[in-house]
Order: structure tokens, then sequence, then C-alpha cells
């Protein structure tokens, strides 16, 4: 099972200029924990939900709603991001990206091809490839008794 079978292609993206309201709107609205940001097809980051969530400002904070959310609309993706990301290639195996997310302690690897995003790979990716493996094998057992 090779890793271009079960990425999601072409993922959902932010630009580096997009405003952290608009990721955390995105996030929301997609039902995503996380989102990659790029310039064209050139990864440049991933923000997760946590990311966001350590953006927002304290609940201490003695600054009004009105302060509060002009901050936050002047922080940028590219403020934020993580910058330093593990990639995986289409072409490698489903066991590499669980065992690289393992080693990593990740959840999702963007997926390059010669420098270009072509997708994302999370574990709920790994999952479904697991169970489709067990199924398959299943089946197969079950022909092999008839």
């Amino acid at each position: 099972m090779r890793v271009k079978e079960w990425m999601t292609a072409n993922p959902v993206c932010v630009a580096p200029d997009s405003s952290v309201a608009e990721v955390s709107q995105i996030l929301k609205t997609k039902g995503f924990r996380r989102i990659l940001v790029t310039d064209g097809k050139k990864l440049l980051g991933l923000i997760t939900d946590r990311d966001i969530r350590s953006a927002n400002a304290s609940k201490a904070s003695s600054l009004s709603v009105y302060e509060l959310n002009y901050l936050l609309d002047k922080l940028k993706a590219s403020d934020i991001m993580t910058k330093k990301l593990y990639t995986i290639s289409a072409h490698d195996s489903m066991a590499q990206c669980a065992n690289s997310m393992l080693l990593h302690n990740i959840s999702g690897l963007p997926v390059l091809e010669n420098g270009n995003l072509v997708g994302i790979v999370t574990t709920s990716d790994i999952l479904k490839a697991f169970i489709k493996q067990q199924d398959q094998f299943a089946e197969a057992q079950q022909l092999a008794k008839v």
C-alpha cells in the first residue's frame, strides 16, 4: 500500500499572509485539525488547531474583546506556523508513513513530489488503510476455506 493511494490529494491550504482568524474559521468549518501553508505548490509550513489555541490570548488578559480581535486579525499564518516539517513521498509505503508519524509523534504528513505539495496523509488515512487490508485478508481466508 502506497501513500498515493490513501492521501488526500490537493489539500485545502492557506497563504502565509492569511490572518489567524481566517485560518481558525477554515479549520472550524471544514472540521480539520491541521492546515498547510503554501505559496503555490511550495510548502512553507503547517498550522494545527493547537497552534490556533496557543495564539489566542489568555482569558486573564486585561484587553477588551475588541482589542484582542484586532490583535488576532493582525497575526498572520506565517507568524504561528511550524516551519520545520517532516514530509513523505507519494511512492513511500503506508508502513513507512506510520513509522515516521510514530517516530516524530505527529498525526499528519505533507506529501511532496519533486519539492511540490501533492497531498497530505493523516492517522485517519493510516487507520483506513489498515482496516481495508484486514478486511481483504479476512476475505481471502474465507475464500481459502471454501
